[in-house]
């Protein structure tokens, strides 16, 4: 990858979902968007990025749930009004037709817990497993990365897409010995500094959130 300057990669996790305080498996079949406290989170986010320019934004990317879509949307403005790429290579692990909209309840009565390290479990009956989510997500990744090098690419995602991305580009186990707990719209920066190597700039920045309601448990 030849780069006039370094690219960066910034991830913002969507703002709280409806799935999320009704606790439900929010797939993008079911997904109902933001709630309030989403919205507000990311009106948060959009005039803390208005006011500070702190990230310099060359291209937009969104998944294609509205959670995510709605979070982009809110914070382009404070972007420069970039366009949307809408890619459904950096959505959220997919639960399948079954239990998309299945409430977490529902789900752990009628399947039980799952072991979520083994990448290729069916951890979501019909659905995704691990292995397929990462290849779809590191795919994705590679090609926006590819065709924007040397730009600051920002991408309204997910938890999962976070955890995912954070291990493989600072080459660490793909599943398992730690936990990431992203929060709503908290920003997560890389920096391409050498060839195959990514720093860290910052993780789970969510200074704007203060104040608010704490976001509902996942």
């Amino acid at each position: 990858m030849t780069e006039e300057r370094p690219t960066k990669l910034v991830l913002i996790r969507h703002g709280e979902s409806v799935s999320t305080v009704s606790r439900r498996i929010g797939g993008h079949r079911t997904c109902g968007g933001l709630s309030p406290l989403g919205r507000q989170q990311a009106e948060r986010l959009r005039d803390r990025l208005a006011a500070t320019k702190e990230l310099g934004a060359d291209v937009l990317y969104s998944s294609q749930y509205p959670r995510a879509r709605q979070t982009a949307e809110i914070i382009a403005p404070a972007l420069g009004g970039l366009k949307i790429l809408e890619d459904e290579g950096f959505g959220e692990h997919d639960p399948g037709e079954i239990c998309d909209g299945m409430s977490y309840e529902e789900f752990i009565a009628t399947y039980g817990q799952h072991d979520w390290s083994e990448p290729f479990a069916e951890t979501f009956p019909g659905g995704e497993t691990i292995a397929a989510f990462h290849f779809r997500v590191g795919r994705a990744m590679h090609g926006a990365l590819t065709e924007h090098a040397g730009s600051t690419i920002v991408v309204a995602c997910h938890g999962g897409v976070i955890d995912y991305l954070f291990r493989f580009l600072l080459r660490m186990p793909s599943t398992g010995a730690f936990q990431l707990h992203t929060l709503n719209t908290a920003i997560t920066e890389f920096q391409h500094v050498l060839p195959h190597t990514w720093r860290l700039g910052r993780y789970n920045d969510a200074a704007h959130l203060a104040g608010l309601p704490a976001e509902t448990p996942r």
